[in-house]
């Protein structure tokens, strides 16, 4: 027998222990194995001898200059009229905005163009190529201006100042309420309620209160900083994106409930939140528009919360509509808020 004097150091004991309380949850393991393994196959399967994506460029031309701009491999030209091709530009749904009359040779051509957004840069050298084989010289005998789009709403920080308001409802409402409570359940804190007439709904609405109060505060400092750095603007009625902006709160604190109704480990937590979040992190267009997804994506992708909160703040904000002027996204998040927390109320306990 080892002699009882001789005690491990409390650093080594204490992380073995810890390996060894992780080791025993199966949970655990697979979500922090398992789970990344499985989605790389799954994305290298899905992305696997893919070519890249075209880039989209709004062609704004008499039908007479269509035929000699055909879409290639590098480019997806898209004839449109002017005021619908700046809108696309300002949404993200298209790279670049080719202008020219029936003549360019006296008009000359435009390029409207985001110099903030990175596709930019890349879309103007294939379109300055596309135009040489087009006249058949390596130097553009076309007069060529660069138009930079400056209008309020219609810049690539614009779009994406709204995408990342949603995005931060989107994670202190899964963390700041779905791992609490896991913590909390873990630590046996929990248990204690279930000798107080505490109900659970009272319990529940609590912790989405709560969430609500901090929200404001980061509301405010995002929008202010957006104002500050960038001059990005709300062009529709502040009240309004608040409006938007708790209903998207309330909507993930209801996911957020469900997801810590049953789990202790918070291993597992962190698995599901991420389960969840992925999907609208790559799909819901915070970064870029969701359009240059498949069209047959689109319903899917549209069922989504977190593209119903970034729809709806990007109406008010960039394009000065009413929140009820598209009241499905509205819908979507009020139906998975509902839902989700009714679920959570169902099976939510205590330990």
């Amino acid at each position: 027998m080892s002699n009882p004097n001789q005690h491990r150091h409390p650093l080594l004991a204490l992380t073995g222990a810890r390996i060894l309380e992780f080791w025993r949850d199966p949970g655990a393991i697979f979500w922090v194995f398992g789970f990344p393994v499985l989605l790389a196959i799954a994305l290298g399967v899905a992305f696997r001898d893919q070519e890249p994506r075209p880039l989209k460029v709004a062609l704004v031309a008499p039908p007479s200059q269509w035929e000699a701009f055909q879409s290639t491999s590098d480019l997806e030209f898209l004839p449109q009229k002017r005021p619908a091709a700046l809108e696309a530009l300002g949404k993200g749904r298209v790279d670049l905005v080719l202008s020219l009359g029936e003549d360019p040779a006296v008009g000359g051509v435009e390029l409207w163009l985001d110099p903030q957004r990175p596709e930019t840069r890349e879309a103007r050298l294939a379109v300055t190529e596309v135009l040489r084989r087009v006249t058949h010289t390596a130097a553009l005998p076309w007069k060529v201006t660069e138009v930079a789009v400056q209008e309020r709403g219609s810049r690539y920080i614009d779009f994406v100042i709204p995408g990342l308001l949603a995005l931060n409802i989107l994670g202190s409402g899964m963390w700041g309420l779905g791992y609490t409570i896991v913590d909390n359940r873990r630590h046996r804190l929990l248990r204690r309620f279930t000798v107080t007439p505490l109900r659970r709904s009272h319990f529940l609405l609590s912790f989405m209160l709560s969430r609500l109060v901090f929200l404001v505060l980061e509301i405010v400092f995002l929008l202010l900083a957006g104002y500050l750095v960038f001059d990005v603007h709300v062009r529709g009625s502040l009240l309004e994106v608040f409006a938007v902006a708790l209903l998207g709160a309330a909507c993930f604190s209801g996911i957020a409930l469900l997801i810590s109704s049953r789990t202790e480990s918070p291993e597992v937590a962190t698995g599901l939140i991420n389960l969840v979040t992925l999907p609208m992190w790559i799909f819901s267009g915070v970064f870029f528009s969701y359009e240059r997804f498949p069209e047959a994506l689109h319903p899917f992708i549209k069922a989504l919360p977190l593209t119903a909160l970034c729809d709806s703040l990007r109406a008010v904000m960039n394009e000065g509509l009413t929140m009820v002027a598209d009241p499905l996204p509205l819908v979507v998040m009020a139906a998975w808020g509902l839902l989700c927390f009714g679920i959570a109320l169902k099976i939510f306990r205590w330990q």
